[in-house]
């Protein structure tokens, strides 16, 4: 990262010039003759990683095999040689050695690919590197809005930064991170196991474990002070002092940060950290941690190096999606700076880096500006980085402090919790719902990318995406069918309107008894005395004292003895189903002047629109651009719209 004196800058390159290399990354050239097998993913991944990979259906690949053990073997056994850490995901090592010898001895090996320094062999003196700016660390602030005493969590000072989200409608609602688990990686864990801000998570046994990749050890609590700070804007449970946005959060504490050095073993010990979280089964990443310049101008990046893919953090970050991760980082400090731009891993193509607002959401000077130099949208949203509530150090109660470090992780907080709440959605479906439910989603730019997300409406939004229903007509009465994600507050009131009419009337009014989940409802209504070519039926969603929204219309014709014509699910056909190339659509006994199709992903991203005039059917709709994967087709006849299908794309 980017130093905050000039001078500090200057005096640490001088004196790195001129120190020796002693740390090396070892780069195989294959896993040859390795122990472990893709057939066997239980040695080396956890149950609850493999579960992740098959409910997401992510294929288990050479990536996930472990390091062949007789490469690491022989690097050990080469001369004075220790080995720090190990990445499965680059197929490398790091190592420590002065001896000349080993080196080329190493270098000798048929499957050693490289050998390329990566460290200095001295230690300078500390120096502030993490995503807080060091000249405005410790600010006063205050919280603009006020605390709801109806809400679960009395939030204390941390109102602001969990409100500004609408964080509260989702602990009121159940969730708060239970049975979610996150890696939060940083420099140091100074005293998370004794300050009063952690007490719950101690109690309660929510750090699952600790590790320091940088000093090969297992304690991570007499380290730097960074990340506990933004452990705290998660974590904490101080009720009406201070509670983080996922205080239910089960949590891995990775130490790979060196406070005293800015080098790229750094980056190496955050992909080997983000593969341990990966291969327990963790959730998410939380990342506070950016890389820009280093020590040594030989390793320094430059703007085009944040292009989404080169950097070796940006790498692990995008395999850590590719694995069912949900990476968020802190896009960085650097808006006042000659550097200006978002530091590395932020830039990862895969990853939700977030910048910096107040609790007024007005963007934070010192918040990096994006894109990544290859044109993505950068940061991706924004969160409370200026006057942010975090713990002090000393004490352990609420402090004041800066920095696209405490955005990040009050993010992640929100986002574990909507996950929660919709575990059947992958990473990426949560990321981009989060940016389309975001106060700029209009206008993305470069401060705050799609904005400030709203978790309210991301919860809406999910909850639409996942019911199903369905009507048909049994001799004069409809039977409706209808499955949604609801609790023991929310209700569902059924509409229904004449054709010929344009207002609904509300005809009954449904309650699941049973706690959050996906509920199904059946209603029967009796038509007999119908009139009009049919009836349309519509679903009102009451899911807070103040919010409520409608899921799709269904519709029904009728005829003058209550016998259905037939429903557009049978006059339009769609197949084949999966589909590989080409998907054929076939209409009968519908007259229409002008068809539309409007393909999406299951994300909710168009992949293709197509129009046609009226014409002989079948109409053959080209599939070759789309990859593999689920997809949802809609057709609409004189821009109505008549139904929407679930494909299968081989």
């Amino acid at each position: 990262m980017r130093r905050g004196w000039l001078f500090i800058v200057l005096m640490s390159f001088c004196m790195v010039s001129q120190a020796q290399f002693n740390r090396y990354v070892i780069v195989f050239k294959n896993k040859g003759t390795s122990p472990y097998s893709l057939s066997n993913p239980s040695a080396y991944l956890s149950a609850r990683a493999i579960d992740r990979r098959t409910r997401y259906q992510i294929s288990i690949d050479s990536a996930d095999l472990p390091v062949t053990p007789r490469y690491i073997d022989s690097i050990r056994l080469s001369g004075n040689v220790s080995v720090l850490n190990v990445s499965k995901w680059l197929n490398q090592v790091s190592i420590e050695t002065t001896d000349a010898l080993a080196l080329a001895k190493i270098n000798g090996f048929s499957f050693v690919q490289q050998t390329q320094p990566i460290a200095a062999k001295t230690s300078l003196s500390p120096v502030n590197k993490t995503m807080n700016p060091p000249s405005t660390s410790i600010v006063s602030g205050t919280t603009t809005t006020q605390e709801n005493l109806n809400n679960v969590f009395n939030y204390g000072k941390s109102n602001g930064q969990i409100t500004i989200h609408q964080g509260e409608f989702l602990h009121n609602h159940g969730f708060r991170g239970e049975g979610m688990q996150m890696a939060v990686l940083d420099g140091g864990f100074y005293h998370y196991n004794t300050l009063p801000t952690f007490d719950s998570i101690n109690l309660n046994q929510q750090v699952l474990g600790t590790w320091d990749f940088v000093d090969n050890e297992l304690s991570v609590s007499e380290d730097a002070t960074h990340g506990m700070a933004c452990l705290s804007t998660i974590a904490a449970n101080l009720p009406g002092v201070f509670v983080g946005s996922a205080p239910k959060t089960a949590f891995y504490l990775y130490r790979t940060e060196d406070v005293n050095t800015e080098y790229p073993i750094e980056e190496h010990n955050f992909a080997v950290g983000a593969e341990r979280a990966d291969s327990l089964g963790v959730d998410i990443c939380s990342t506070s941690l950016g890389y820009t310049t280093f020590d040594d101008p030989v390793f320094d990046y430059s703007y085009n190096d944040m292009n989404g893919h080169t950097t070796i953090s940006a790498k692990a970050a995008n395999m850590a999606a590719r694995k069912g991760m949900l990476m968020v980082m802190a896009a960085g400090n650097e808006g006042n700076n000659s550097w200006h731009f978002i530091a590395t891993p932020a830039d990862a193509d895969s990853g939700f880096a977030v910048g910096a607002v107040d609790t007024l959401g007005l963007a934070a000077s010192f918040s990096s500006y994006g894109p990544s130099s290859d044109g993505d949208i950068k940061p991706n949203v924004a969160s409370v980085g200026r006057s942010a509530v975090v713990a002090n150090s000393a004490t352990g109660m609420p402090t004041f402090s800066n920095g696209t470090s405490f955005a990040c992780p009050n993010m992640a907080g929100i986002t574990t919790c909507l996950w929660q709440a919709f575990p059947e959605a992958n990473n990426m479906e949560i990321i981009s719902t989060l940016q389309q439910s975001a106060n700029n989603v209009a206008t993305p730019n470069d401060r705050i990318g799609f904005g400030i997300p709203n978790a309210k409406k991301a919860f809406v939004m999910l909850q639409q995406k996942y019911h199903t229903q369905s009507a048909q007509l049994n001799q004069c009465k409809a039977v409706l069918q209808f499955s949604v994600k609801t609790d023991l507050t929310m209700s569902i009131e059924l509409e229904r309107r004449p054709l010929f009419q344009s207002n609904y009337t509300t005809i009954a009014s449904l309650q699941s008894n049973l706690p959050y989940g996906m509920h199904d409802f059946n209603y029967t209504d009796d038509l007999s005395s119908a009139t009009g070519s049919g009836v349309q039926y519509r679903l009102k969603m009451n899911i807070d004292a103040d919010t409520s929204y409608y899921l799709d219309s269904t519709t029904l014709y009728l005829n003058s003895s209550c016998q259905p014509n037939p429903s557009p699910d049978s006059l339009i056909q769609i197949a084949p189903n999966p589909v590989t190339d080409h998907m054929q659509l076939s209409i009968t006994n519908i007259t229409y002047n002008h068809l539309q199709v409007l393909i999406v992903n299951a994300s909710g991203q168009k992949v293709l629109t197509q129009t046609f005039n009226y014409q002989a059917n079948p109409y053959s709709i080209p599939l070759q651009g789309c990859s593999k994967g689920v997809y949802f087709v809609t057709i609409f006849l004189d821009n109505k719209k008549m139904l929407t299908k679930k494909i299968t794309r081989l």
